[in-house]
């Protein structure tokens, strides 16, 4: 079995730990056993430990998310119904693991988890805007990652504490969540177009660079 292939079944069965283990060692060596391998085996697959499983969790919900995504035909959408549709499939992918999640964001909130939050959040609403089909290389980049961040987080928090049938008040928060940003868009963009166009000597950055 490759490391992948490892690192991805010590994730999915360390999942069913972690509402009662939290993110940690204890959580992991515990799938390891499950699994029929030894805690070093565990060890060597995260060496980074919790952190590090949280963000493999978090690229791999990506991925699954823009696998999922493929077959849907976003490019007949309004881009609005698109960001809609791809941060309700982010969610309702990982419906099955909510206090995972729940927990996994207590982590990220402390302090020295904050760079790891960051990074987790951007790669996220990054591949979001992917899928929907953008391409923009100017001061849109920024603002769309920026307005995205919001949604995606303030929907993710309502989610996790919505008890409504088919999570259907979080879909509508989701709705006003996009009409608001909507509003505040335009004003915010050009805000940013300004601080992007100071020269070049005082703001050496690019989307690329971002996206390396």
């Amino acid at each position: 079995m490759d490391i992948e292939t490892t690192r991805r079944r010590l994730l999915e069965t360390t999942l069913n730990h972690v509402p009662f283990d939290g993110w940690s060692m204890t959580a992991l060596q515990r799938a390891a056993g499950d699994l029929g391998l030894d805690a070093a085996t565990a060890v060597n697959a995260f060496p980074g430990g919790p952190a590090e499983l949280i963000a493999f969790h978090s690229a791999e919900a990506d991925r699954r998310m823009l696998e999922e995504l493929q077959p849907m035909d976003l490019p007949a959408m309004r881009v609005r119904d698109r960001i809609a549709a791809v941060v309700r499939l982010r969610l309702e992918q990982n419906a099955a693991h909510r206090e995972a999640i729940r927990r996994a964001l207590a982590f990220l909130a402390l302090p020295q988890n904050g760079p790891l939050a960051l990074k987790c959040l951007y790669r996220t609403v990054d591949a979001m805007w992917y899928a929907a089909g953008d391409t923009s290389t100017d001061y849109n980049f920024y603002t769309k990652r920026l307005l995205l961040s919001g949604v995606y987080s303030s929907t993710l928090l309502f989610w996790l504490n919505d008890e409504s049938e088919g999570s259907a008040e979080t879909w509508a928060f989701l709705a006003r969540r996009i009409d608001e940003v909507l509003k505040v868009g335009g004003s915010l963009g050009k805000g940013v177009k300004a601080l992007l166009d100071v020269p070049d000597r005082l703001f050496r950055f690019r989307p690329g660079s971002m996206r390396r």
